[in-house]
């Protein structure tokens, strides 16, 4: 049945897409691509008035490579420096300490609430628990972090986006162990916000395979990525920008539309020395 054929005998739904890509830029470009061009139209509460709907989609995006070369997109339409930044929030929790909603700051961010979640007066973190898990007993299925806080979340008007991790381990018939690792996501932004978030759980994922290495006491390679966005969406508000990254795809080859992560270094390099001269 063609995607055609499914939205008028099913009309109502938002298409459920699956994307896969060897490459972490190769499998955003071609998620991006597939929720513009398949994606229900949809109003969103943010919209103002002239703006069209949104492309919508239910989105599971495989990366079969996800820290192999090239690791960058030249669209995501933010600076390589701020990717580095934004990969430490989630990994090494820097802007942690500007959670404060009572003065109308952050609420929330990934890292806290993945590696010191509170709860009835204990503080959890979560990832050292999936690690620890899986090095007892590689072949569990409970290898599980959440962030979303039932108490705090429904209220406010940033909720987290990501709702969850889960990893599990699989041993080849050669004996090599490999962690698989999925985030699931409440809401996504498939243009403005997924590839920093993909480029930073993977190397989440990569930080967890070392430390499982670690604490197994034998090698755990990165196995594939996937990440499952319940909404995955493109706002009608920035239409006209959106068109610059159309017109990358058709008019560049994919060599010319990535960079290896040894270009970004120097820029990453910038990014450490600012976060560096903020903590003094």
């Amino acid at each position: 049945m063609t995607d055609h054929a499914v939205k008028e005998e099913y009309p109502g739904h938002v298409p459920v897409l699956k994307i896969e890509g060897r490459t972490l830029p190769e499998a955003w470009e071609k998620s991006v691509l597939a929720a513009w061009e398949q994606g229900a139209r949809v109003p969103t509460e943010y919209d103002k008035p002239g703006d069209p709907p949104s492309r919508d989609t239910t989105m599971i995006i495989v990366v079969h490579e996800p820290l192999a070369e090239p690791r960058i997109h030249r669209a995501f339409p933010a600076g390589l420096a701020e990717l580095e930044v934004y990969r430490q929030e989630v990994l090494l929790g820097i802007h942690d300490h500007w959670i404060d909603p009572d003065a109308g700051k952050w609420t929330y961010t990934y890292h806290k609430r993945l590696c010191a979640y509170e709860t009835e007066g204990q503080t959890i973190d979560q990832v050292a628990y999936m690690v620890d898990r899986l090095a007892r007993d590689t072949c569990t299925r409970r290898a599980n972090a959440i962030t979303w806080n039932v108490a705090l979340d429904p209220p406010t008007d940033d909720p987290p986006c990501l709702q969850r991790l889960w990893g599990r381990i699989i041993t080849t018939e050669q004996g090599e162990l490999v962690f698989n690792f999925n985030t699931h996501w409440r809401s996504r932004d498939a243009y403005k916000a997924a590839f920093m978030n993909m480029f930073a759980f993977t190397d989440l994922q990569r930080a967890m395979a070392a430390a499982l290495s670690e604490k197994i006491g034998k090698q755990v390679a990165v196995g594939r990525y996937c990440d499952i966005s319940d909404s995955f969406h493109i706002y009608g508000s920035y239409f006209s920008e959106f068109e610059g990254f159309l017109q990358l795809i058709e008019k560049r080859s994919f060599e010319d539309r990535t960079w290896n992560t040894e270009f970004a270094e120097p820029f990453f390099e910038e990014a450490r020395q600012r976060i560096a001269a903020e903590g003094k």
